[in-house]
């Protein structure tokens, strides 16, 4: 594997958009550019920035595969990316490894105040500024609103709500209550966690201490399991879901309630047996606890390794501007982080959920911002999906990780 990376590099540079030298080239990786969402934000830079030219590298749609490749680059000292367009929880372990240039003194507070609280968080690592957002996400629950309607109901604030329209409306297999991720990678974890936050519980404290074995986290577990085994509002297939799997059941008409992020709004206009019957609601909590989502969303940092960052700088403002994610959410459907779009007459237009979607977006969460996150999550994912499966009890599984996890950081070395 690690002969094959340096040749993929070289392929994904020769399938970069070229063009004619002119002036500086700052380069970043991303996905395929299908929409020209990049393109046309790049051909709008340019225009203003005739001796900075832009370049964009399309990688692997599996986004642990352009992690890799940017890993494995910054790793080496290589220079070949100015940006690094960076998935949130990226940023604690490249922040860590130094790779990335501070941004407080680029940014200033009072423009910092215009993102998402949630999205800031997450761009910061031991108190500075290391990723400017460009998009966000969050967990939503979609819901059958036409079988609601008819049967005069609410869409459920707690969990105990959504178990209890779950039993009455279902009638499985051809309609099942609630389905969701539950396939052991990163969206269980995500799923597993906003269930663990809405019931008041964590997986760290403040101080960096595990607290994952604790009534709360149990608790959360418990129900998720619970959907499948006792309460059989969740198809047993869901331990195989993940987000596209979950989406295609809810858009085939064969569940009441979705967890899932909001890009499934436009795919629900596409789905003939649910277009039109479709709403969208904050998740539920436990008891009169809030529901909490788990953001999402990438953003721009600037690689140490540059020769240009002030170049890099000069692309990532502007793309991180009102004007430049307003540019590209209207074509490639993204959510915005800035505050204000959320609100943006044109955007909303298009977006109807967008008002629900700011209220969500002011409280979510983002995951644990540890440089060693992709250790502790695959910790999560193996005792998680355990429980969810049936090998071991929700106690059991919690208890064991948590032990797993105080010997993970008490480990000295790095990620």
């Amino acid at each position: 594997m690690a002969l094959l990376v340096p040749i993929l590099l070289a392929l994904l540079l020769g399938c970069s958009r070229a063009g004619p030298e002119r002036g500086i080239t700052v380069r970043f990786l991303d996905r395929p550019d299908r929409n020209q969402a990049w393109a046309d934000a790049i051909q709008a830079f340019q225009a203003a920035h005739p001796d900075i030219r832009v370049e964009l590298v399309e990688g692997p749609s599996a986004t642990n595969a352009r992690e890799d490749l940017y890993a494995t680059s910054l790793l080496a000292g290589d220079p070949i990316y100015d940006l690094v367009f960076m998935d949130i929880v990226w940023l604690p372990k490249f922040a860590a490894a130094g790779w990335l240039l501070p941004l407080d003194a680029r940014l200033a507070a009072g423009e910092q105040a215009d993102f998402l609280p949630g999205d800031l968080e997450g761009s910061r690592f031991r108190g500075r500024l290391y990723r400017v957002p460009m998009r966000t996400d969050a967990g939503l629950l979609f819901y059958r609103r036409d079988l609601l309607v008819a049967r005069a109901l609410a869409p459920p604030r707690t969990w105990e709500a959504l178990v209890e329209e779950a039993r009455a409306l279902q009638a499985p297999p051809e309609l099942w209550g609630y389905v969701f991720q539950g396939k052991q990678y990163e969206g269980l974890v995500v799923n597993f966690l906003e269930l663990v936050w809405s019931a008041g519980g964590d997986v760290l404290d403040s101080q960096g201490r595990v607290i994952l074995d604790q009534p709360e986290a149990i608790a959360a577990l418990r129900w998720l399991r619970d959907a499948i085994v006792r309460h059989r509002i969740t198809p047993p297939a869901v331990a195989t879901y993940e987000e596209q799997d979950s989406a295609n059941v809810f858009l085939q008409g064969r569940s009441l309630f979705l967890r899932n992020w909001p890009y499934v709004w436009a795919l629900t206009a596409e789905s003939p047996r649910v277009r039109g019957r479709v709403a969208i609601t904050a998740l539920p909590g436990r008891a009169d606890a809030v529901g909490i989502s788990a953001l999402g969303g990438w953003g721009f940092g600037v690689s140490r390794f540059s020769r240009h960052p002030e170049a890099a700088w000069a692309f990532a403002r502007y793309a991180t501007s009102a004007e430049g994610q307003k540019r590209y959410a209207l074509r490639a459907g993204t959510v915005p982080a800035r505050r204000a779009l959320l609100h943006d007459a044109e955007l909303v237009a298009r977006n109807p959920h967008y008002p629900v979607l700011a209220k969500v977006l002011e409280r979510a969460r983002p995951r644990p911002v540890h440089p060693k996150y992709a250790q502790i999550s695959d910790i999560l994912q193996h005792h998680v999906s355990a429980a969810l499966v049936g090998r071991t009890e929700p106690q059991d599984a919690l208890r064991a990780a948590a032990r797993e996890l105080r010997t993970l950081l008490a480990s000295p070395r790095t990620p």
